[in-house]
């Protein structure tokens, strides 16, 4: 009898445990929250489809295969794909249209170094050729073309381009086509990339394209400062978008602002136009914390940026066309601007030279005009400005006022040096050069900054999403 007793005294205990371990299931599951301007209705892990996150196991059919099977749902709630911690290396893969792609903080998407997981695709319309070659050019590691309602996203999780190979090809003039950017949206709108470190990229970065509707936010891009050729963010005959909360350090300019090249973007004739850009910090020794131009010849109107912090940077805002170039920079607004340890705060020139090919229509005059930088202070700089516009075809309307430079020990003896332009100051130091002749401090607000906001910066609404992802 005792005997008995003891069994069904285990046989208790045993039962006891299974259910204490069965209520302990549900703890392993993990609830993702973020806030994105669509949430979804479906999600799956890349791990459903075969990824294996070792850093070694090639990724691209089963990150392209997901997506594929998702993009069922895309009328009917959309869905996301969630990449969970581990190290994914893949080649280039497309996106589909209400769609999330998301990045666990610990989840790294490594770039291939096989050039033959990188789909070779035409030259962009408004180029008419590469950047790096003549003819086509490497698709991006996350590409998509014709699409809306996209979210790319995550808890500051990695795209690492592992560039370095790529690097050597461009200096050693190896390169079959132009290399590829790290993200690339073309002909789309209703665009979101948040919360993501990008490194070491082979080229630009960021680079939506005849698009619209886009928001940039809380982006971190880590790049050496000798990389050749990775920009940043580069909207590019783009209309309405928002760049915020930025932390770039780039081997070439943080936000370059672009619209076409030469005879192909004057025949697109596509301008990047209502752009914003606020809280931006840039570290760029060989170029500019934001860039306008070279290649603006389908027009670049209406931006507005505004508290950027620039260190140790080639120049704070530069504008850059040549003649062949043709369309227009109009209406650029540029307030609260900090800069640490420049060579030049100010830079234009008219003479930028580079060219798609030899097509160009020299009677292309790029018309510069209307641009305001007001409430801005400087250290430690070579140049205050170099401005130099084109001869018979000044740069007019530039307006600078109440910004102080601090001139570095080994400055320039001419802080100033001006051509071919036209406008007014007012408030500045040092003393700009003639063509900017002083208004007097009664003027120093004289620089306008547009008081309305744009619709991007309006018409976005947020919201909180939240996914249960079993671990």
């Amino acid at each position: 009898m005792d005997v008995l007793l003891l069994l069904l005294s285990l046989l208790v205990t045993l039962l006891s445990l299974n259910v204490v371990e069965s209520r302990k299931t549900p703890a392993e599951e993990h609830y993702l929250e973020y806030c994105a301007v669509s949430c979804r209705a479906y999600s799956a892990s890349v791990t459903e489809f075969g990824a294996v996150g070792d850093g070694q196991t090639l990724n691209t059919r089963a990150f392209q295969t997901a997506v594929d099977r998702l993009s069922q749902y895309s009328s009917n709630g959309g869905s996301q794909l969630y990449v969970p911690p581990g190290r994914w290396l893949t080649g280039s893969f497309n996106l589909t249209s209400h769609f999330t792609l998301f990045l666990h903080k610990d989840a790294v998407i490594l770039a291939s170094q096989d050039e033959s997981e990188w789909p070779v695709i035409e030259p962009l319309p408004s180029y008419g050729r590469g950047r790096d070659t003549q003819g086509g050019r490497y698709s991006s590691l996350i590409f998509g073309t014709n699409l809306t309602d996209v979210v790319i996203t995550g808890d500051n999780g990695t795209l690492d381009g592992q560039g370095e190979v790529w690097w050597q090809k461009f200096h050693k003039g190896e390169l079959s086509f132009t290399r590829p950017y790290l993200i690339e949206i073309m002909h789309s709108d209703d665009i979101q990339i948040s919360n993501l470190t990008l490194v070491n990229s082979p080229s630009w970065n960021i680079h939506p394209v005849y698009s619209s509707n886009i928001v940039v936010r809380g982006i971190t891009i880590l790049a050496p400062v000798n990389s050749p050729n990775t920009d940043g963010i580069n909207p590019d005959s783009c209309t309405n978008t928002r760049i915020e909360d930025c932390y770039i350090v780039s081997g070439d300019d943080c936000v370059a602002v672009k619209s076409g090249w030469d005879e192909y973007g004057i025949a697109y004739g596509m301008p990047t136009k209502q752009l914003v850009v606020k809280r931006l910090t840039c570290i760029s020794p060989t170029s500019a914390v934001i860039a306008l131009g070279s290649e603006m010849s389908g027009g670049i109107e209406d931006v507005r940026a505004e508290d950027i912090l620039a260190i140790d940077s080639e120049s704070g805002v530069r504008i850059k066309t040549a003649i062949g170039r043709g369309g227009y920079v109009r209406d650029i607004y540029v307030r609260r601007m900090t800069m640490k340890t420049m060579k030049w705060a100010f830079w234009m020139t008219g003479d930028y030279g580079s060219h798609a090919d030899n097509n160009y229509d020299p009677n292309a005059i790029p018309v510069i005009q209307n641009i305001n930088y007001r409430d801005m202070v400087a250290e430690n700089v070579t140049m205050a400005g170099k401005l130099e516009g084109i001869s018979n075809a000044p740069f007019t309307g530039i307006c600078i006022s109440n910004v102080t430079i601090g001139l570095a020990k080994k400055a320039k003896k001419l802080p100033w040096n001006c051509t071919n332009i036209a406008g007014i100051s007012s408030g500045v130091t040092p003393v700009p050069c003639g063509l900017l002749p002083d208004q007097g401090v009664e003027d120093v607000a004289a620089c306008s900054f547009p008081e309305g906001s744009l619709p991007i910066e309006e018409d976005v609404e947020v919201q909180t999403c939240t996914y249960r992802i079993n671990l």
